[in-house]
């Protein structure tokens, strides 16, 4: 029987910080003087309370986890969680159903970026900034989950990083904790930096920090109806750094700010990422010019462009203008693209470029053994040999993650959801993208009309996707239950 108090006593400890993070818009709204920061200051009471019990009741939990606790821990921190960020969008502005509630707190904490909330604009700011924190904690969450838990647990070929997760520049950081830490401290230095750059390009100090955490978690999240069409023209370009750097692995600027920038530019998912991403624009940019006529200024044509790309890309999610007008063969390039998403290691969601790297080397040596059955085609990738089994992983996942996303568009459409919502609605909750499009929708992009059932199958595609599938999958297994 699996020991579930080293578990208890963890995710009690990380929703105990949650909790105490509510200071923060608990006290935004007593500076605007709104009424709302006395439920914030409730919601966090009950949060640190209830978990402060439990991290108290297993204080003699034994220290260290086994695989079995640590799939435990990374699947029932991302229930646990969003249950608590719930609670201040319950009990406080918007007043939102449990439903909503965990529907909007889920897309937070995995940095989906799809909301149930009409009318942004008139959250208090207290509200807004929550939903941005619930947004930049998850994105620093996953990668710390990325690359300390997946390599061990060895999910969707992510063993393959388990040496670079624990052996930074040549040298061996003994404990977990260690890289979090230094994770951490990267992650608030480019989100300090994006705050500076979004003041200096002309936004407010509160809509700078509110949006640099939306940006640096990739998470999407604004706090206007209009999303970052309320910041059109440099802000953009800042917006689009920020989300190319928070989409590359965190251990390579790890290195950089150590001193050595050689594996940023040798590592070869960053480099493919930078390819597509140009590709992607240059064909849109020019199918834009060609076919839909719209040259009356390139170089706004170009940045709104570059920033939608990223934004989608990156799993982002914000948006500066309709997408939909730009044609079909744009949005069909828009809608591949983010199943693809960012590196391995970063806050970027969907399947990574690292595993299409694997399934096309995988692919091309199947096609050599077709022609010559007697030959060896050893796969590598960066330098590498990729064992046999990161090779099934990844297949493994591939075939998950095809057959969730057919059964989710199913389950939606099933709810009555036009086929093009259930569609993007599959879409944006197994990639954790953020747009969904189709009747339903209401102008501001929220999906406030859908059925309870629709939401919650989101919910649980929002889940699914961004635990990498198997993490949660394995739980249903009677054999891992048995140790």
């Amino acid at each position: 029987m699996i020991d579930i108090r080293p578990v208890a006593h963890v995710i009690g400890r990380i929703t105990f910080a949650l909790g105490a993070m509510m200071i923060f818009p608990t006290m935004i709204d007593y500076a605007a003087d709104n009424a709302n920061w006395q439920r914030m200051a409730q919601s966090m009471l009950i949060v640190m309370v209830l978990s402060g019990l439990v991290v108290a009741a297993t204080h003699s939990a034994p220290r260290g986890l086994t695989i079995e606790q640590s799939f435990l821990l990374t699947s029932g921190l991302w229930l646990i969680l969003p249950l608590a960020g719930a609670l201040p969008l319950m009990i406080g502005a918007p007043g939102l159903t449990f439903t909503d509630a965990m529907f909007e707190a889920m897309s937070g904490l995995t940095t989906t970026g799809t909301t149930v909330i009409v009318q942004l604009d008139n959250l208090p700011p207290g509200t807004n900034m929550w939903r941005g924190i619930l947004q930049w904690s998850g994105g620093l969450g996953i990668v710390v989950v990325a690359m300390v838990f997946l390599p061990v647990m060895k999910v969707g070929g992510m063993q393959f990083f388990r040496s670079e997760g624990f052996d930074t520049l040549g040298k061996v950081l003994p404990r977990a904790g260690q890289i979090a830490a230094e994770m951490t401290w990267i992650y608030v230095g480019i989100t300090a930096a994006c705050t500076m750059l979004y003041v200096i390009t002309g936004m407010s100090f509160y809509d700078a920090v509110l949006h640099a955490l939306t940006t640096c978690s990739t998470g999407g999240f604004s706090n206007y109806d209009a999303s970052f069409g309320a910041f059109i023209g440099p802000a953009e370009w800042v917006s689009s750094l920020f989300m190319v750097l928070a989409s590359i692995p965190f251990v390579r600027m790890i290195q950089a700010t150590r001193g050595d920038f050689q594996p940023i530019w040798r590592d070869t998912q960053i480099r493919a990422y930078l390819r597509y991403i140009f590709y992607a624009v240059a064909v849109i940019v020019i199918y834009r010019m060609l076919y839909i006529h719209q040259t009356s200024d390139p170089w706004e044509l170009i940045r709104e462009t570059t920033f939608n790309v990223i934004t989608i890309f990156s799993g982002t999610g914000y948006a500066s203008t309709n997408v939909l007008q730009w044609g079909h063969l744009p949005f069909a390039l828009l809608f591949c693209v983010a199943l693809i998403g960012g590196c391995t290691g970063s806050t970027g969601c969907s399947v990574k470029i690292f595993r299409y790297q694997v399934l096309f080397q995988a692919v091309r040596a199947q096609i050599k053994r077709m022609q010559s059955p007697h030959r060896l085609y050893p796969l590598r990738l960066a330098g590498k040999r990729l064992d046999q089994e990161v090779v099934n992983s990844v297949m493994a996942f591939f075939t998950m993650f095809v057959l969730t996303f057919g059964l989710l568009i199913v389950g939606l459409a099933l709810t009555g959801l036009h086929p093009k919502t259930a569609l993007t609605g599959a879409w944006t909750a197994i990639a954790n993208v953020g747009p969904v499009w189709g009747p339903e929708i209401t102008s501001n992009g929220s999906i406030n009309k859908f059925p309870e059932a629709a939401k919650w199958l989101m919910t649980f595609g929002m889940y699914l996707g961004r635990l990498e599938l198997v993490s949660v999958f394995v739980l249903l297994l009677p054999r891992f239950w048995r140790g």
